[in-house]
């Protein structure tokens, strides 16, 4: 495929994401509970990565585009699956609630734009899922091994880390305790950590290091796009905010405990 024709794939992919974050702003505002745009950005992140795995085959798939296919798949609906049974329990998301109350007669536009921004800085991780599927390197060398199991490890700590805090709140419900068990003990954002795992997996998907094809290095761009916003726009910053206003002491002293994002041994705090 010519560069032209993978520039062209890029950009209608890109529409197909716009549309589909329109869609996302569409449903926040008729249900009033902004908690659905990361049920519709996960879901919209499925498609568009499916459609790009597989768009220049014409039903003739590799093994390897068959197995991101399958992962990706897979990552869609057990991440939109939890957030969506999440958003039915609560009245809103904080991050975007807190958003509108600042926006004011705003909202409304200014949540339509934030997600069409969201489209557009999705869009690195779009191309690491078409790279890492395009490699036309056989199928398990071996960086697809690390790779593979980089997901199943990232898959299964964040479906952990989401676990054991929905147990967490079992049982302790309302009472101003902050999980601090399991993985919790050792990030205070294991389920972003996971996360950003599984985007470096299908970067390594990507990587060729038999041919010199190197497009693949192109796709490290998807999990470094991804780190920063968890680390330090969308995920990690609004959340902390959100955290300490609701717990204040014991979240404090929480941050001095525990590693922000990447899991280490959990510390004493000095006094």
């Amino acid at each position: 495929m010519g560069i032209l024709t993978l520039l062209a794939l890029i950009l209608g992919l890109w529409l197909m994401l716009a549309v589909l974050m329109t869609v996302a702003w569409w449903i926040e505002q008729r249900t009033a509970n902004s908690g659905w745009v990361d049920v519709m950005w996960t879901s919209a992140m499925g498609i568009t990565g499916i459609v790009g795995a597989t768009a220049h085959s014409f039903g003739d798939l590799s093994y390897r585009q068959l197995l991101i296919v399958a992962m990706v798949l897979v990552w869609a609906l057990r991440l939109s699956g939890h957030i969506a049974g999440r958003t039915t329990t609560v009245s809103d998301d904080p991050r975007y609630a807190k958003l509108r109350l600042q926006w004011g007669t705003r909202a409304a536009r200014n949540m339509f734009w934030l997600l069409q921004a969201q489209a557009a800085l999705s869009m690195p991780m779009v191309l690491t899922i078409l790279l890492g599927a395009w490699n036309p390197a056989p199928l398990f060398m071996a960086t697809d091994w690390i790779a593979a199991i980089l997901f199943c490890i990232g898959l299964g700590g964040s479906a952990l880390a989401d676990l054991q805090l929905n147990r967490f709140k079992q049982s302790y419900g309302s009472s101003g305790r902050v999980c601090n068990t399991g993985l919790w003990a050792w990030s205070r954002h294991p389920n972003y950590f996971f996360e950003w795992l599984i985007w470096v997996a299908f970067a390594m998907f990507a990587v060729n290091i038999s041919d010199g094809w190197t497009w693949g290095y192109v796709a490290l761009i998807g999990p470094a796009c991804m780190y920063w916003l968890l680390r330090y726009v969308s995920g990690v910053p609004p959340l902390e905010e959100h955290m300490l206003a609701k717990y204040g002491a014991a979240y404090a002293h929480y941050q001095k405990s525990t590693s922000v994002f990447f899991p280490l041994p959990p510390s004493t705090p000095s006094q």
